[in-house]
């Protein structure tokens, strides 16, 4: 078993809010890996040396200064009533609908979606913003998200 039930999320209560409301078509494309599962793709996509993007250092792509090219602030369209995310992120992560999304929070939480998804429930996911990686299925477009209500995005080498 690679997936969890959305109920069984740590965190599930996010994608249960009234004034967030996520479809019951959303929520079953809302996919949180077992801790086995994301440990593995962790290991494959971020790093092979730290479990918690705090900890990033030399040798992770993350680390890397070349792999950051702009960076904004989410929070201030997050408590706007815009649905959007900010529109320069948007243009950065010009991925297909149903291209397959991987929100990163830690070695033993990661959420499978698709961006089709993301995009539509993204306010409900910054709630886990403590430098979460948002990556894709075989694109090299990634966004980080900071509890300070800052993201930066680039390119991972």
């Amino acid at each position: 078993m690679n997936y969890l039930p959305l109920n069984e999320h740590k965190k599930a209560w996010i994608f249960k809010r009234s004034d967030l409301p996520v479809s019951e078509q959303d929520a079953q494309a809302i996919k949180p890996m077992t801790e086995a599962r994301a440990t593995i793709l962790w290991k494959e996509l971020i790093s092979k040396q730290v479990d918690h993007p705090d900890f990033f250092r030399k040798g992770d792509w993350a680390f890397s200064i070349e792999t950051w090219s702009a960076q904004g602030n989410w929070e201030e369209v997050w408590d706007s009533e815009q649905a959007s995310m900010p529109e320069e992120l948007l243009a950065h992560l010009d991925w297909q609908d149903n291209t397959v999304v991987y929100y990163c929070n830690d070695q033993q939480s990661i959420i499978e979606t698709t961006w089709a998804v993301f995009k539509r429930c993204w306010k409900n996911f910054l709630f886990m913003d403590d430098g979460a990686l948002l990556i894709a299925k075989k694109r090299n477009e990634v966004a980080q998200f900071m509890a300070n209500g800052t993201y930066r995005y680039g390119n991972k080498h």
